[in-house]
């Protein structure tokens, strides 16, 4: 069987031009150097980070009233946010839940995206997970569809 990883390291690459934002280009780039030299787990939480900077990157310039209307009203102590750095104080799952509330991505997206936040949460602490480039590379795919060619 074929390695998908020259594939899909080249489709990935080909959407860092279009990622506006240094530091998010930044982390997309070494989840693929990652993927490519078999570093799975890496792959797994620098590709997460990257689509995460990528949608606070996208509530800051589209949604950010939106969003802090919606998580003060989830949660009485929230602090609006008025950066990037301001939305990564919420915790990710309820990030995501804000974020489809607010009409930024769908239910369905949402829950694909939680997967990946799973899999990320299982990859960034020690245990005895596998990972398989196979597994990787749809964790990849699907952030590069839902997250990196969208926003």
């Amino acid at each position: 069987m074929n390695s998908p990883i020259p594939r899909v390291a080249s489709s990935l690459r080909s959407h860092l031009a279009q990622i506006a934002n240094s530091n998010t280009q930044s982390f997309v780039e070494e989840s693929i150097t990652c993927f490519e030299t078999r570093q799975y787990r890496a792959a797994v939480v620098l590709s997460w980070v990257g689509a995460v900077s990528v949608l606070h990157d996208y509530v800051v310039i589209h949604k950010l009233s939106a969003f802090n209307t919606e998580a003060c009203r989830r949660n009485q102590n929230w602090k609006p946010a008025k950066n990037a750095d301001g939305l990564g104080l919420m915790k990710e799952d309820t990030f995501l839940d804000v974020l489809q509330v607010i009409g930024v991505i769908g239910k369905n997206v949402k829950l694909e995206l939680k997967k990946a936040l799973t899999l990320r949460n299982g990859c960034g602490h020690p245990n005895s997970l596998q990972l398989a480039e196979h597994k990787v590379s749809a964790h990849i795919e699907d952030l590069m569809l839902n997250i990196f060619s969208n926003f």
